[in-house]
């Protein structure tokens, strides 16, 4: 893999919170993949909602096959422009192991129960989770990622919590937060491919549970233009039984147009302001970027989203209830911690007494219920509480 200038280079890394010997024949990015795809939190991400709660249907995309398609978008745009794809693979894979379960609804219900403990970020739960939570090393809590992979993570991170962690470790991922400085180039290539590539596969699952129609399609540019090129060259995708086709070859086209926008916008970006090592384009402007174009065209495309699937009555009623059942769980642990297993139950008997006592209990059922399944929350709060609101 021959690496531009201002790519991350695993031989320059910034390091690993607890230094460890190199892998004789993995780069440190590899190593971190590698302990991603290995940990417990991402095994739980396939029964963790994307949009569609995990019981409503096992073909819709979940937290696991949204972070595979943002490595694959990732990998493929980092080839062309000469950036670490082991890197981009890794803050891919991990980038939503800290979402709770029942997709944003359960993350804004935490947020709401946290507000009083310091609330509650999925990127910084993300980092939590390869930083503290993971316990698989007997040296250390954690994955012990490298710095790089962590930055990435930790996408979006309010000011006060970014001085709180630049207080924990000076320098370290919080900084830019603080000093209005750029992540890796990568890091930023994998917010834009989490973009295309919840875009795309959130119209698959919208057409595919009937929420969205390609009728309703054909108000946005970004879809129809393709729909009818697909149209042009396959007329006989408008016979109504071939719908399932017509959508994937849509789907397909465009995101193959974003990916080459991307690609030829930011390569001019990189030209223009020639960053001459990773460090130097950490300090300039983003360079990750669409044309301006596509940049409309997706927003377009994200406000149809967000008006007629993510605001769509059947999805608000589902999510309704998850916010319910994730209050519920709160303060049933919190008032009982008793009822949490193993290590959080230990940690919360251990916070009993201290002078940060409650925001510390506060905070471990926060870890307890955001590394939950759909699943699993499901159950429990029906143990719980006796009643069962999705089903």
């Amino acid at each position: 893999m021959t690496l531009a200038v201002f790519a991350c280079d695993p031989v320059q890394s910034l390091g690993r919170r607890y230094p460890q010997s190199p892998a004789p024949t993995r780069t440190e990015f590899q190593r971190d993949r590698d302990r991603i795809v290995h940990c417990t939190a991402f095994r739980r991400l396939v029964y963790k909602t994307q949009v569609f709660l995990n019981h409503e249907g096992d073909l819709f995309r979940t937290r696991l096959t949204h972070s595979l398609e943002v490595a694959q978008l990732g990998r493929s745009i980092a080839r062309s422009l000469g950036l670490n794809e082991d890197l981009v693979e890794a803050i891919a894979l991990a980038h939503d192991l800290g979402h709770t379960p029942f997709g944003h609804a359960g993350q804004d219900a935490l947020n709401e129960c946290m507000a009083a403990f310091g609330g509650f970020e999925h990127n910084l739960q993300s980092l939590r989770v390869v930083d503290q939570l993971e316990e698989r090393y007997p040296q250390f809590d954690g994955l012990n990622l490298t710095f790089e992979t962590r930055e990435g993570i930790l996408k979006h991170c309010s000011r006060s919590n970014a001085e709180q962690l630049e207080l924990s470790e000076p320098g370290g991922v919080g900084r830019r937060f603080l000093d209005r400085s750029q992540p890796s180039l990568e890091a930023q290539l994998c917010n834009l491919a989490d973009e295309i590539a919840y875009n795309a596969h959130d119209i698959d699952d919208g057409v595919r549970s009937g929420l969205i129609t390609l009728e309703q399609l054909q108000a946005v540019a970004l879809f129809d233009d393709f729909r009818q090129q697909t149209l042009a060259e396959y007329p006989q995708l408008q016979d109504k039984t071939q719908g399932r086709r017509l959508l994937y070859e849509t789907i397909r086209r465009m995101l193959s147009a974003q990916v080459y926008d991307v690609i030829v916008a930011t390569q001019g970006a990189l030209d223009m302001a020639a960053p001459r090592s990773a460090e130097e384009a950490r300090q300039m402007a983003p360079m990750l970027q669409f044309g301006e174009d596509m940049r409309i065209k997706s927003q377009t495309l994200k406000q149809f989203l967000l008006h007629q699937l993510y605001r769509h009555p059947q999805v608000m009623h589902t999510t309704g209830q998850a916010k319910q059942m994730v209050r519920e769980l709160f303060a049933a642990y919190l008032a009982s911690p008793v009822e949490m297993q193993g290590r959080f139950l230990a940690r919360s008997d251990a916070a009993c007494g201290t002078p940060d006592a409650t925001r510390t209990a506060a905070r471990v059922v926060a870890d307890y219920i955001a590394g939950m399944t759909d699943r699993f929350a499901g159950r429990e709060h029906e143990r719980l509480t006796g009643q069962r609101l999705l089903s």
